[in-house]
């Protein structure tokens, strides 16, 4: 229970008719009554946690993807989530600086703050942003994962509410444009990284798209004349480590 607390009248902490704030109160009032480790692990988990683990269950989605038959495909897809989270986040700073929405507790007094020095605007939320499109794009790269990351995307906003940082349409603009960025520049994406993972799948770097596991089914098909195989050379890891 650290940060700014303040007094403030009940009419006020539920944020009158607005159901923004209302919400806001809700959720960061959690704060308010919590443990301060739970707070400070909250603070964390908002902040770096769930970015880093996204980080991770990318890791796990590129070992996956890469033993698949179509594996430039899914290793094209994967590279488009940390782009489609870059293109996002360059999305909306001009969406910042027209909406000019403060963050809540300038605007709002009794908040649990557990982050001091945000001095930016609030809508929407980078945080939001970033890790809805990363989880959007694993989503199109492997459906398990992209499923966890979007979860984690959701927890991510409720994070920054409980926070005191940002409204819920701080967090629901964010989501919504990290969906929006990922999905609908997707198809144009994969147009574009496909082809050039497909080509890496043929050099000595092509451990980084293939695996062994990808590459033995192929062969198989091909039979002993070596018909039915791709265009560009297939590199096992044990070639390349000769």
């Amino acid at each position: 229970m650290a940060g700014l607390a303040v007094g403030y009248p009940m009419s006020e902490a539920r944020g009158g008719s607005n159901p923004d704030t209302s919400t806001l109160y809700d959720i960061n009032g959690i704060a308010k009554a919590a443990p301060n480790w739970l707070d400070r692990l909250v603070e964390f988990i908002g902040e770096y946690g769930i970015v880093l683990g996204l980080g991770v269950l990318m890791l796990f989605t590129w070992w996956s993807v890469r033993k698949r038959e179509d594996a430039p495909a899914g290793v094209a897809a994967l590279c488009w989530a940390p782009l489609a989270a870059g293109i996002a986040l360059l999305v909306n700073i001009p969406i910042r600086g027209f909406v000019k929405r403060p963050r809540p507790f300038l605007d709002h007094t009794g908040l649990e703050v557990l982050v001091k020095g945000k001095t930016d605007y609030s809508f929407v939320s980078d945080h939001a942003t970033l890790t809805m499109a990363l989880g959007v794009g694993l989503f199109v790269a492997h459906r398990k994962y992209g499923l966890i990351g979007i979860g984690l995307a959701f927890l991510e906003g409720l994070c920054r509410v409980y926070m005191g940082v940002h409204y819920p349409t701080d967090v629901i603009g964010g989501l919504a444009l990290g969906t929006a960025v990922a999905l609908l520049l997707a198809p144009l994406a994969m147009m574009l990284l496909t082809p050039l993972a497909r080509r890496v799948a043929g050099t000595r770097a092509g451990w980084l798209v293939r695996s062994d596991r990808a590459v033995a089914p192929l062969v198989a098909a091909a039979g002993p004349a070596g018909r039915g195989l791709p265009e560009q050379p297939l590199h096992r890891d044990s070639d390349l480590a000769a």
